[in-house]
């Protein structure tokens, strides 16, 4: 009984896998996504950046910290601030950068750990985080696009 329902199974997956076409007939890429931050110097960035924790309204409750944090990067590394969001637990910004500068990761980074460091510790963190010396505050990627 066993294995014929072992059989049963193996022929359905092989009728299966003859109407599905392979994964570059179908337009995809077996291989893992190669992200690539777009740097134009000068350019107008679209951001997304988003709390560890999505419950959490950190950002409202602290935007005196935060906007602390923006402005003492802006003292160091000029950016125009096209527009900016901030919600509860994520904000979204559109940023353009001065002629020849393309250095909007070094930015995220300076405003990202200025906050942090307003913060007391206490947020809960991974031993990955801790071994890594991170915070337990901003979710690790980055949301960075070009607008068209």
């Amino acid at each position: 009984m066993g294995q014929q329902l072992l059989v049963t199974v193996s022929k359905r997956r092989a009728e299966k896998r003859k109407r599905i076409p392979p994964f570059c007939e179908a337009g995809h890429t077996p291989l893992m996504p190669d992200y690539r931050r777009n740097r134009v110097p000068g350019g107008t960035f679209f951001f997304t950046v988003n709390l560890f924790d999505r419950r959490s309204n950190l950002l409202v409750a602290r935007i005196g910290a935060l906007c602390d944090a923006v402005r003492q990067v802006r003292a160091r590394a000029p950016f125009h601030i096209d527009a900016w969001v901030v919600l509860p637990d994520h904000m979204h910004c559109l940023w353009t950068l001065p002629e020849g500068d393309a250095d909007f990761p070094g930015r995220w980074r300076a405003i990202k750990t200025g906050f942090a460091k307003s913060l007391p510790v206490g947020e809960p963190r991974s031993l990955v985080m801790t071994n890594r010396g991170e915070r337990g505050i901003w979710h690790g990627v980055l949301g960075a696009h070009d607008p068209r």
